[in-house]
């Protein structure tokens, strides 16, 4: 879609290109990005893809049809899976429902997985790959409940289509994981009985049912979007709540995860009343700029409570996918034959990624309030807490865009023994939130030292001052057991 590979992650002739021709400038920010697992090829582009197109010596140019482009296949999954053992990601690999079905699916999954000795998994090793790509996670479609969707469906017709696909998939490689398609987003008129209606069809073939997450500021009211996290744990809750029905009634007991494969800030209004047309009814280019959304403080703030969400509904939340990774609606920004460049989206999603490990603690929050037009009474605190028997990490959010505010922590079920690190995310100097990063001004938003961070003797008690309109993390090193 757009620029996340061509000029994104490969560009051959940038002078950071290796032999390969992929970005290292580009691939050094995703391994500090930190993701462990990358959603490829898509999203909407998947509904129409032939997955033969992108392997072997010949490959021929197509029309992508979803985003109004020309594709060359330059770049194919042998590519890609030599730049994600670079990069140290797994790939989730999501298989075509729209144009295609349970063969085309099968045929794939044979020539990545199967050792050898098959027509698909010689046919991989003739292309130059021995050994099985080993791809563990597997999407069943993308979206289908999406009239913009290639080849949607309605729930009827997808679950079907889903839970015969899933069974030959699992005939042919037992080990995997599949995600099959939820809601495209909580306002869809199907939303819920979609899912009740796919879940009857594939519950007992399934690991994950899918839902996908966008939001952006509206004019006059930032308080409802920096309270963004508060309707993802809304939807993440109320499709929990359909799979325990659903499982319940068909007396089926069997843990079904939510995989939020696509979240993020994304100026979707902007997209479709200007930008849309324009790209839909002009010429056929190869990756043409689309939707690289320059992302501001508030954006940044959001990201870092949406990541806060997911980190409370871990329970059921098995994995989550920031759509993109380079240049379209992401958090790097790359330019042909220049620089490239971490977004103030890159922060929170960063330092979030490499300081959440161990448990999830259960963190009760009472805060001053605000009322919001889409989300009603919500906290201007937001947090999360991770720990491990050796740190304590406390992920902050304030939503208050004027006021600082001085948190109290009760860590008398996890005390602490000193303050390993903090840092926010806040506006810089002159407190315009609108401030970003980019191509001439790359380092203009970053976190900065959080001073005020103070433990009491005994460490079963912390204050933060966190700065206004702000995310920020504390690590505190964990008290040893008595």
């Amino acid at each position: 879609m757009g620029r996340s590979v061509y000029t994104g992650i490969y560009e051959p002739g940038h002078p950071t290109a290796t032999p390969d021709g992929f970005r290292q400038d580009v691939l050094d920010l995703v391994r500090e990005l930190n993701p462990s697992l990358i959603r490829y090829p898509g999203g909407n582009f998947v509904s129409g893809f032939r997955w033969e197109d992108s392997v072997g010596p010949k490959r021929p140019t197509r029309l992508d049809l979803a985003w109004h482009s020309v594709e060359t296949n330059e770049v194919g999954l042998h590519e890609f899976a030599d730049w994600a053992e670079k990069a140290g990601v797994e790939i989730m690999q999501a298989v075509n429902l729209g144009t295609r079905g349970i063969a085309d699916a099968a045929a794939l999954l044979e020539y990545s997985n199967h050792p050898a000795g098959t027509a698909f998994s010689d046919q991989r090793q003739a292309n130059g790959r021995t050994e099985p790509f080993g791809i563990r996670v597997w999407c069943l479609g993308n979206e289908m409940d999406g009239p913009w969707q290639i080849g949607h469906k309605t729930a009827e017709e997808y679950g079907r289509l889903a839970a015969e696909t899933a069974r030959v998939m699992k005939w042919v490689d037992p080990t995997i994981e599949l995600v099959v398609a939820g809601s495209s987003n909580a306002e869809m008129p199907t939303f819920g009985s979609w899912e009740r209606t796919v879940l009857e069809h594939t519950l007992e073939l399934v690991d994950h049912i899918s839902l996908h997450a966008y939001y952006e500021e509206k004019p006059g009211d930032l308080g409802s979007f920096l309270a963004s996290g508060v309707g993802l744990d809304r939807f993440i809750g109320d499709v929990a709540q359909i799979i325990d029905e659903v499982t319940v009634a068909a007396g089926v007991d069997r843990f079904i995860g939510i995989s939020v494969d696509e979240w993020n800030v994304w100026y979707q209004t902007r997209f479709n009343e200007i930008d849309k047309d324009p790209l839909f009814s002009g010429e056929w280019n190869t990756h043409p700029r689309l939707i690289e959304d320059e992302y501001n403080v508030s954006d940044a703030v959001v990201v870092g409570s949406l990541l806060i969400s997911l980190l409370r509904n871990s329970d059921r939340v098995t994995m989550a996918n920031l759509a993109q990774l380079v240049n379209v609606i992401a958090p790097i920004r790359s330019e042909p034959n220049g620089p490239a460049w971490r977004q103030t989206t890159f922060f929170p999603f960063a330092l979030t990624a490499g300081a959440a490990r161990g448990e999830v603690l259960a963190a009760t929050i009472h805060s001053d309030s605000y009322e919001t037009v889409q989300h009603g009474t919500v906290d201007l605190v937001d947090a999360a807490v991770t720990a491990t028997d050796e740190e304590i990490v406390l992920f902050l959010v304030n939503r208050s865009s004027s006021e600082p505010l001085t948190l109290e922590v009760d860590l008398a079920g996890a005390p602490a023994a000193s303050v390993l690190s903090a840092e926010s995310l806040f506006a810089p100097e002159g407190g315009d939130r609108f401030a970003t990063n980019a191509v001439d001004h790359q380092d203009t938003v970053h976190p900065r030292p959080l001073t005020d961070v103070t433990l009491t003797d005994d460490g079963a008690a912390a204050t933060v001052v966190l700065p206004a309109l702000s995310w920020s993390i504390v690590r505190l090193a964990a008290k040893a057991a008595a």
